[in-house]
């Protein structure tokens, strides 16, 4: 802020930001952010310098992008999800909502999978196979090719 007459005056917030600023402010490298730019996830355009610039609304897509890749969701529903969005407009907490409900059964499908997993090796690790005929990672002979790929005794449990 700046004195002014005894007022104080807001500076005016910078609406366009450069690829440095919003790697800093992100937290993400400037070449991921090339990346989600060459992908499709987020968008700029060029100054007369031919410097890329950003919307400020770039960095709650790539803070959605971050947290969605942590999740394991890939780059291409992120995409799609991402595509539902305005573009000329700063989404607005429905437009996110509805996003996030996009995601929500593959979060939960992808959250019951891991609990298994997690449930089956722990039963695996600690049973020292003393019992090698009911063991669900054992295949002798690839037996179980023919059922397709993956880990088909694992996903029987499912």
């Amino acid at each position: 802020m700046t004195e002014n007459s005894g007022f104080r005056q807001k500076r005016p917030i910078q609406r366009d930001l450069s690829v440095g600023e919003v790697a800093m402010r992100s937290g993400v490298a400037v070449s991921a952010l090339h990346f989600y730019e060459r992908q499709g996830l987020i968008r700029s355009w060029r100054n007369n310098g031919n410097q890329r610039r950003y919307p400020r609304e770039v960095l709650r897509r790539v803070a959605v992008i971050k947290i969605a890749q942590r999740t394991g969701i890939p780059l291409a529903s992120i995409k799609e999800a991402l595509s539902t969005l305005p573009n000329q407009r700063t989404p607005t907490v429905e437009d996110w909502r509805r996003l996030s409900a996009q995601w929500r059964a593959e979060l939960d499908e992808r959250i019951e999978k891991l609990t298994q997993l997690r449930d089956n090796l722990t039963g695996c690790i600690g049973c020292g196979c003393l019992s090698i005929r009911d063991c669900p990672l054992r295949n002798p002979h690839d037996e179980l090719a023919s059922e397709g790929p993956g880990a088909r005794l694992l996903e029987r449990h499912e």
